[in-house]
């Protein structure tokens, strides 16, 4: 009865120890809002900050005092390892995937205190907060009076609002071409790059990806955003 009672204590405080270390490890990433991260990074100045989109990507706006280490590049955990484990690192893409990947990787790396920004730099840019751009980068893409222009049609407007490193803009991509096709007397298609057109996706409010819009006479009749089926592109484009 006594060896019971030592082996069921030493069996749940190895539990309680196991759930204390998860709870620790998955606690190290901390998923900030844009003006959570803001503040974060006014309380922190010295922590390293680190933009994981392409290159081109950075060149057409960044945070300030950040470093571009792109996630998908091929010396990604080569560059990542320069960096101190033990200061706090703070990371960001686009929209969010890409640092998220990004930050389970400088846990699995042994980071201990990593600040991810929620909805990266398009919900930073949402917010209104600063952001450095290269002098090379002056031109935002389409203004609000070209977007209006391209809804002049007597048939429905699906835009879609997408970037050539998003995964579900990628597989969208190919229905939404025969879509287009297919139901070309009922609909017309228009792409907007969001890292090319920076102005008007910051005027409509486009803070994530891939987005779908569904104009009517300029009028917005419906909406989705994230990854959609063909079959469900198609009904919401019927019932409209």
């Amino acid at each position: 009865m006594k060896n019971y009672l030592i082996f069921s204590i030493v069996g749940l405080t190895v539990l309680i120890n196991s759930c204390t270390n998860g709870q620790s490890q998955s606690n190290s990433i901390k998923n900030l809002s844009a003006t959570e991260f803001s503040g974060k990074l006014k309380d922190l100045p010295k922590a390293q900050l680190v933009d994981v989109r392409t290159p081109d990507e950075y060149s057409k706006g960044h945070l300030s005092n950040s470093v571009n280490i792109d996630w998908r590049g091929n010396d990604f955990e080569k560059q990542i390892t320069g960096l101190e484990k033990a200061k706090p690192i703070f990371v960001y893409c686009l929209s969010g995937g890409r640092s998220t990947a990004a930050a389970n990787k400088l846990q699995e790396l042994g980071f201990k205190e990593i600040y991810q920004l929620d909805g990266g730099i398009m919900k930073w840019r949402a917010a209104n907060l600063p952001e450095i751009t290269g002098s090379q980068t002056k031109s935002e893409g389409m203004s609000r009076k070209q977007f209006d222009e391209m809804l002049n049609s007597d048939k429905l407007v699906l835009v879609d609002f997408y970037a050539d490193w998003c995964v579900p803009c990628k597989k969208m991509k190919p229905y939404l071409d025969e879509i287009s096709k297919d139901m070309a007397d009922k609909v017309v298609l228009i792409r907007i790059n969001a890292d090319e057109n920076k102005a008007i996706c910051d005027e409509l409010k486009i803070d994530a990806l891939p987005i779908l819009q569904l104009y009517r006479n300029h009028k917005l009749m419906w909406n989705n955003t994230g990854f959609m089926d063909k079959g469900a592109i198609i009904k919401a484009i019927q019932s409209n």
